[in-house]
């Protein structure tokens, strides 16, 4: 029977990344992968494979509609190819995950394929469908992370009534793409069909898209995907779904109490994700869960068994690689007798719509709950030169302040590249800089982050130049 000191179950942003930090500081490590490949459901069924796809349909839109105002002029029809858009989608991820094969490798950590449950609090049993082996761990990290979520009277079929994991590899375009949730995933893979000529009807319970993000931020996201012919309809409680042939029909009552009745060829249902513990067999060591199926932790990410420790979408919080990531390497170097840290306040969350929508710290909403004193500065990215040049103007930056000491509280954005141009935002907030601080850095000219110094300028008196 092998033995390591650091075992992690799940191979996706978290798990590797623990593994091989683990590995960095010394430990014989090891990881279980239940699928052929490694990456979870970020690399194979989520951030990459989405993102390919917006990208590819960013170009398409692009040449449909934004090209002939560059002077580029295109004869002849222009043709999508389905089929090549996601082969190359699939050529991607698989690069990818290949390249986690190189790192498992250059990193000496040892993969076993299989589905791992646990004997007692140090036996694992690895199970590949024809043979089963045994490991021990002095730690061990369960990160297997989540899967979509189901709507209590309606199960996916996989044909019609379909996850974000069937969206990304339909074989025809829809003509009307009913998603139900108003959500990152819905929003992502609504525009992408959108883009490519689907029919596109969002229907989301709560009264805004993005709910847990900024109102501005919502208000803004909608106005754009409403030019763009997506139909939002929020305050709408999902009711029922049935499929008749190649038809979806979607009852939903709206904020009247009145039944709506959508119907189409396909129905997204992407309702957010749940935590994913299914076959680890967790009753035989005593780990302890909530009502919602996530696992218990504790500040140093231990479980209710002390060496046992849990991280990303299977404990509580958001669901987002980059958390998982800062989990995995806490909880390598915690072990190791370092002391990491993780500020939650300071995660970011991004939307990879177009415009991308980003933030971090507190929105406005939250600041209004807990009584804080407040400065909003904003600044509108149709006033920069660089927008002008690339004809990116929708969206904004909003930085909000404490009205006395002037430190940031949170920064929230629309607009091109935002999910690249949140990360001085993080680096501002983590050394607790004030809006006057980002307002004396020097920004780059022509660039989008030039909005964020002057949103920092209107944060304090309201001294933004372009505006």
């Amino acid at each position: 029977m092998n033995s390591y000191d650091f075992l992690v179950i799940g191979s996706g942003p978290g798990g590797y990344v623990s593994a091989i930090r683990a590995s960095q500081l010394g430990m014989k490590t090891a990881i279980i992968e239940k699928y052929p490949t490694m990456g979870g459901t970020c690399l194979n069924v989520g951030c990459i494979p989405s993102k390919s796809l917006l990208d590819s349909s960013h170009h398409y839109e692009n040449l449909l509609h934004n090209f002939e105002e560059h002077g580029i002029v295109i004869q002849g029809d222009v043709k999508l190819d389905l089929d090549k858009m996601m082969s190359r989608k699939s050529a991607v991820v698989e690069q990818t995950t290949k390249g986690l094969d190189f790192l498992m490798k250059k990193n000496k950590i040892e993969v076993y394929e299989g589905i791992a449950s646990f004997i007692d609090a140090n036996t694992i049993e690895v199970n590949d469908g024809k043979k089963s082996k045994k490991v021990t761990a002095k730690n061990i990290v369960i990160a297997t992370g989540s899967k979509p979520t189901k709507l209590a009277f309606i199960d996916f079929d996989g044909d019609r009534i379909i996850s974000s994991t069937e969206a990304l590899k339909l074989k025809v375009i829809p003509k009307h793409l009913i998603v139900v949730g108003g959500g990152v995933i819905g929003l992502e893979l609504g525009q992408v069909y959108n883009r490519l000529g689907s029919d596109v009807t969002v229907i989301e319970f709560q009264d805004r898209i993005i709910p847990n993000m900024d109102g501005s931020l919502s208000r803004e996201l909608a106005k754009v995907f409403k030019k763009s012919g997506i139909k939002i309809m929020t305050n709408h409680k999902v009711k029922s779904i049935n499929k008749k042939n190649n038809i979806v029909s979607v009852v939903a009552e709206n904020s009247k109490g009145e039944d709506q009745l959508f119907e189409g060829d396909y129905c997204l249902i992407a309702i957010g994700r749940s935590a994913f513990t299914k076959g680890l067999k967790l009753s035989n060591i005593a780990v302890e869960t909530d009502k919602r199926g996530r696992i218990n932790v504790n500040e140093n990410l231990q479980t209710s068994v002390p060496h046992i420790y849990a991280i990303g979408d299977v404990i509580k919080g958001s669901m987002l690689a980059h958390k998982a990531e800062e989990e995995g390497v806490f909880v390598a170097e915690h072990i190791c007798g370092q002391k990491p840290h993780i500020d939650y306040n300071l995660i970011p969350g991004v939307v990879y719509t177009w415009p991308e929508v980003a933030s971090v710290g507190k929105n406005e909403e939250e600041l209004k709950e807990i009584g804080v004193s407040y400065k909003v500065g904003q600044f509108p990215m149709r006033a920069l030169g660089r927008s002008r040049v690339s004809s990116d103007l929708d969206g904004f930056v909003k930085i909000l302040a404490d009205s006395d000491s002037d430190e940031i509280l949170g920064i929230h954005m629309i607009g091109a590249r935002c999910a690249d141009l949140i990360s001085e935002a993080v680096v501002a907030m983590e050394y607790k800089a004030s809006a006057e601080d980002i307002a004396r850095i020097s920004h780059a000219h022509p660039t989008f982050s030039e909005a964020i110094k002057e949103a920092a300028l209107a944060a304090t008196e309201n001294r933004a130049i372009h505006i």
